[in-house]
C-alpha cells in the first residue's frame, strides 16, 4: 500500500478517480489542484484532493472503510498544503462524517442536511470576526457586495440601506476571483462611500461567498449544487455574522441579470428569517430605462469601451481607474 500526490489526473488513473468519487456519491471537481491517491498494485482504495486551502472530494473505497484509510490521504494533502504555506485549512464533507474529521483535529463551522463545512483552526471564525470593527450598539444593517466595480447601482443601493438603519456594514468579498483584485474593490467601495458617516466597509474574509463557503458562485451558472452552497452561506451569514455585528436587517438589490444571485437572494429571505433578520430588497438603479450593470461595465472595459462608464460609475471609481491605470 502506497500514496501518491498529484497535481495532474489523466487517463486510467482519471477514470479510477472518478469511478471511486461515484460510489462515496461524491461529483467531481475541476477546481482542485493537487490530489492524494491511495494505492494497493492497481487498486485505488482512497483519495482527498485540494483547491489551495480547501480540502475536498475526499472518499474511501465502500469495502475498505474502517481501516483508517481517511487519515492517511487526508495527512498526505495537508502536509502537502503546509508546505505550499497553506496554514488555515477547510475541510467540504458529508454531514454524516463530522465524527471522522473532528478526530482529526478539524472543527465544525456549519453544516445543511446535505454539506458540512469544517476548519483546522478551533473557533477560527470567532477569531476572525472579533479581528474587525468592534460591533455597535445602534440599529444595525448589512450589506455582503463583490463591487467588480463599484457602480453606480451599488453607491444607489448603500446610499438608500443607511437611511433605514443608523448603522450600515458593507462586507466586501474578499475572495480574488473577480475581474478586479479584492485589494482594488476594497479601495474603490472606500472611496465611494466616505461621505456616508454611518457606513462601514469591511471584508468578508475567507467566510461568506468564498471559494470555502460558496464556490458555485463565481461560475456564476445554475447547477444542483448551489442551494446547498447558498443555504450553507446563510446558515454562517446567520449564526456568526448575526450575533457578532447584532445585524437587524439584510440588504440586497433587485437582480435582473444573474441567476445564481436571484436564486441566493430567495434562500436568504426563507433562512434569515429564522433568526428574526430581515431582508429587504431595494429596486436597482437604472440609468435611461435600464439596470446599471457591472457586467457590462467590465465588458466595456475590456473592449476599451469606455463611453458607458460616465453614466455607470461614480466620479471616485473613475478617477481610481484612472490612477491605477485600469482604464
Amino acid at each position: 500500500m502506497y500514496t501518491e500526490l498529484t497535481s495532474a489526473l489523466y487517463g486510467k488513473k482519471l477514470t479510477l478517480w472518478k469511478e471511486l468519487l461515484a460510489k462515496a456519491g461524491i461529483k467531481e471537481d475541476a477546481s482542485i489542484t493537487e490530489t492524494a491517491l491511495l494505492w494497493e498494485e492497481d487498486s485505488l482504495l482512497a483519495t482527498a484532493s485540494r483547491e489551495k486551502n480547501i480540502i475536498k472530494c475526499i472518499a474511501v473505497d465502500p469495502i475498505h472503510r474502517g481501516e483508517d484509510l481517511t487519515a492517511k490521504v487526508l495527512t498526505q494533502i495537508r502536509q502537502s498544503a503546509f508546505k505550499a504555506g497553506e496554514h488555515h485549512l477547510f475541510l467540504y464533507t458529508k454531514p454524516q462524517n463530522k465524527d471522522t474529521f473532528s478526530s482529526l483535529f478539524f472543527y465544525k463551522i456549519a453544516e445543511t442536511d446535505k454539506v458540512l463545512l469544517m476548519e483546522s483552526e478551533k473557533d477560527g471564525i470567532w477569531g476572525y470576526l472579533n479581528s474587525l470593527s468592534q460591533p455597535s450598539d445602534k440599529k444595525t444593517g448589512a450589506i455582503v457586495m463583490n463591487c467588480n466595480p463599484f457602480t453606480l447601482g451599488h453607491r444607489f443601493l448603500i446610499e438608500k440601506a443607511s437611511k433605514l438603519c443608523e448603522k450600515l456594514y458593507i462586507f466586501v468579498l474578499s475572495e480574488d476571483k473577480s475581474y478586479f483584485s479584492f485589494e482594488d474593490r476594497f479601495n474603490m467601495v472606500c472611496l465611494g462611500t466616505q461621505d456616508l458617516l454611518n457606513v462601514e466597509v469591511l471584508p468578508t474574509g475567507p467566510y461568506l461567498i468564498s471559494s470555502a463557503t460558496f464556490p458555485t458562485y463565481f461560475l456564476k451558472e445554475k447547477t444542483s449544487q448551489n442551494e446547498a452552497f447558498c443555504t450553507l452561506d446563510a446558515e454562517i451569514f446567520a449564526k456568526f455574522y448575526v450575533p457578532h455585528f447584532k445585524i437587524a436587517t439584510r440588504f440586497v438589490g433587485t437582480e435582473p441579470f444573474c441567476e445564481v444571485t436571484n436564486e441566493y437572494n430567495r434562500i436568504l429571505k426563507k433562512h434569515l428569517q429564522k433568526f428574526g433578520v430581515f431582508v429587504t430588497e431595494i429596486p436597482r438603479f437604472e440609468k435611461n430605462g435600464t439596470a446599471i450593470s457591472a457586467s457590462a461595465v467590465r465588458k466595456a472595459i475590456s473592449e476599451k469601451n469606455y463611453s458607458i462608464l460616465d453614466d455607470s460609475l461614480p466620479q471616485t471609481t473613475i478617477n481610481y481607474l484612472k490612477n491605477k491605470n485600469l482604464i
